[in-house]
């Protein structure tokens, strides 16, 4: 697909719009001014792919704390800040990567623009994020509430201030928990800037119900070439937000970073469990980094076609499964061993495809 041209930044080490990779975003839920646990859970995110972390910072005392966690954060480490420009101002000083700043709740223009001159002087990109829950009253009540066209002028409003400033390290979300609203505001906002777009479906709600809120608006953008970076926001462990963002990504095109698992819905043609075939490898291999296709089949109706089409695969038989290794079939296994197989193969395949690119 052809991606919007967006303008490039850097937040810490990350490229973020142009022609950088769609990266993946999460939020510490840790209390903030305790650094080792914050510290555990930003390895935990970034074990699973996490490329850049945001951590809240309700008062000053927790600025205190962001010094020690930029320095030792494996990602680059973005402060969320609300109400008090004061933080904002103490978390660029304290070497924050990247600033978030909700033009609903940071105060008036001149507050603003302190922190533009703030953050210009340090080379800190700031993301403005309009949320649905928390635009100023006046644009409520011109738009007769959180439309998308509410979120888009709330947005540019306080971009207008940044700019006058002579700051242009601006990226922008306009999010909602509705993923109509989400879209269209995207939409919207995509044709009148060129900054990077950060996307998400604000509060989406528990795994379940939020990943697919999640997976339906962001992906509806990204499949039009809209977004430069993503946060899936889950009411749960945020490591299962990188997860989800990562699977978005990888289904469509995106990123190559972690396995595709494809399988069949099963019918009563299958002659293998599919579904706990499946379901066991997508568990074992939910945090493997390389990206492989791994088709898991029941019969030989498309069985044999799909797993030619990955890099390994198993196409079931009455007694036996055969395992094809890309696109040429190797052997038949029990059924009881096709697992073990795969995982076998997966350790081998993935040895072979580190080994291409150390070399490399």
């Amino acid at each position: 697909m052809e991606r919007r041209k967006s303008r490039k930044l850097t937040l810490g080490w990350i490229p973020v719009g142009g022609d950088a990779p769609v990266s993946v975003q999460s939020m510490t839920n840790t209390l903030t001014w305790d650094v080792r646990a914050t510290l555990r859970q930003i390895e935990e995110l970034h074990a699973v792919g996490c490329d850049i972390v945001r951590v809240a910072l309700p008062d000053l005392d927790s600025c205190r704390a962001l010094k020690e966690i930029v320095k030792a954060s494996p990602v680059p480490v973005v402060a969320d800040v609300h109400f008090d420009h004061r933080i904002a101002l103490e978390a660029i000083r304290s070497g924050a990567h990247g600033l978030r700043i909700n033009p609903g709740n940071i105060g008036d223009e001149r507050k603003v623009r302190e922190i533009a001159r703030a953050a210009r002087e340090m080379g800190v990109p700031v993301r403005v994020g309009a949320n649905a829950g928390s635009l100023p009253r006046d644009v409520l009540k011109t738009y007769g509430g959180p439309t998308p066209q509410a979120l888009v002028e709330s947005a540019l409003r306080e971009v207008s201030v940044l700019e006058r400033e002579g700051f242009d390290l601006i990226e922008i979300s306009v999010k909602s928990s509705s993923v109509p609203v989400t879209i269209e505001a995207n939409l919207m906002i995509a044709e009148k800037v060129d900054y990077p777009l950060h996307l998400g479906v604000s509060e989406a709600g528990p795994i379940w119900s939020g990943t697919i809120k999640s997976a339906v608006g962001i992906g509806a953008l990204l499949a039009q070439g809209i977004g430069d970076t993503i946060r899936v926001s889950l009411a749960g462990d945020p490591v299962e937000e990188v997860r989800v963002g990562r699977a978005i990504l990888r289904s469509l095109g995106l990123s190559s970073q972690g396995p595709d698992i494809v399988a069949c819905p099963t019918c009563a043609r299958a002659r293998i469990d599919v579904a706990a075939l499946a379901e066991e490898l997508e568990k074992r291999l939910r945090d493997h980094r390389l990206g492989l296709r791994i088709a898991v089949m029941g019969c030989s109706v498309n069985g044999p076609g799909e797993a030619r089409e990955a890099d390994l695969g198993i196409a079931g038989g009455k007694t036996r499964g055969l395992l094809f290794r890309k696109g040429s079939p190797v052997a038949w296994y029990p059924k009881d061993r096709l697992l073990d197989v795969l995982l076998e193969e997966v350790a081998k395949v993935s040895q072979g495809m580190t080994t291409e690119s150390e070399e490399g």
